[in-house]
This record gives structure tokens, C-alpha cells and sequence, in this order.
């Protein structure tokens, strides 16, 4: 395993452009490849070095999205206060990108401070530019069950399946419900 992970971070690390193609591209360009490369780095558990690419592109041009993806390393790193504030830094610069608000709610989870978490992920499920409704909306769910609140986590998982009716997690949230003979009538 050790080997295959090494010679896939020789390869993304290889991706930048030639020299001449990298002076011609623009600095979001250039941010671009470097968060790519974050992005594959980090999915193949080199969450390390992944910081280190998304640190780099947003030393060239700051993005949510590279706020957030750093974010998001560096909670695999076990840095949750480091990756909230990141994602913070992402919400300032693009205040309608819905994954820094899903992400804060979960690293709150993770800190095991769920009540902090249900208004990031509130205005997760009310932001304009989002691809993945379900998150939030299971991450609500997770919260609610813990609180003892079946009826309520049922029907936010409900509303996660209403956009993925796929989700697994959604899906195991409801049959936990249903296994504990607490579901709505």
C-alpha cells in the first residue's frame, strides 16, 4: 500500500506545467493546478502535503474553495479549531459557498460541541452555491439523534434523501430510527 501511495503523489506532484506554459498562465490559473493537486493529494490520504498545495494556491490567488479544501485536510490532521477557521476565511470571501458552513458544523460535531453546530449547518442548507443539500441536512440529523430528538432527526434525514435518495448516510440514520422502533407514525 505504502508503495502505491508514493508513486501516486509522484505523479500529482509531477503535474505542474512546463515552465513556459506556467508563465502564461494567469495567477487563477495557476491557484487552480495548485488546488487540483491539493484536492488529489488529499484523496489519497496525503493530507500533509495536500496542505501544503492549498496553502500554495491560495498564496497566489485566495478562493473559498481553497479555504475550505485546506480546511478540510487540515481536519484530517486533527486541526479542527485550524480548519473552522479556515473555513471562516472561505466564508468571508464567498459568503453564499455552502460547504465552509456544512464543514464548521461538522468539526463542531467533532469537537463534540453539536449544539454550536446546528446554525453553520442551518445556513448550510440555506446557501445559494451548494452541490450537496444532503450533508447538511444528515449532519442535522446526526445532531438531533443525540439529542434524543427522533421525530426531528427523522424528518431532516427525510429531507437529505429528498436531494439524494441514494445517501447512505441519510439512509442509516433512518434505519437506526426504525431499528429502535422510533419512528413517526
Amino acid at each position: 500500500m505504502g508503495r502505491i501511495v508514493a508513486f501516486l503523489l509522484m505523479i500529482v506532484v509531477s503535474l505542474p506545467v512546463s515552465a513556459g506554459e506556467h508563465a502564461l498562465a494567469t495567477p487563477r490559473q495557476q491557484a487552480y493546478r495548485f488546488w487540483e493537486q491539493g484536492y488529489l493529494l488529499h484523496l489519497i490520504g496525503a493530507y500533509g502535503e495536500a496542505v501544503a498545495m492549498f496553502e500554495k494556491s491560495i498564496g497566489i490567488h485566495p478562493t473559498a474553495e481553497g479555504h475550505t479544501y485546506l480546511g478540510w485536510s487540515m481536519s484530517e490532521l486533527g486541526r479542527l479549531e485550524e480548519a473552522i477557521g479556515q473555513c471562516k476565511k472561505a466564508i468571508a470571501l464567498d459568503p453564499d459557498y455552502g460547504n465552509p458552513y456544512n464543514d464548521i458544523g461538522v468539526y463542531l460535531i467533532g469537537l463534540e460541541r453539536p449544539a454550536e453546530a446546528v446554525p453553520w449547518l442551518e445556513k448550510a442548507m440555506a446557501a445559494k452555491r451548494y452541490c450537496c443539500y444532503q450533508f447538511p441536512h444528515t449532519n442535522l440529523g446526526r445532531v438531533l439523534l443525540g439529542q434524543g430528538r427522533m421525530a426531528a432527526a427523522e424528518r431532516a434525514f427525510k429531507r437529505a434523501l429528498a436531494y439524494d435518495p441514494d445517501y447512505a448516510p441519510a439512509l442509516l440514520g433512518l434505519k437506526f430510527i426504525r431499528d429502535q422502533g422510533l419512528e413517526s407514525l
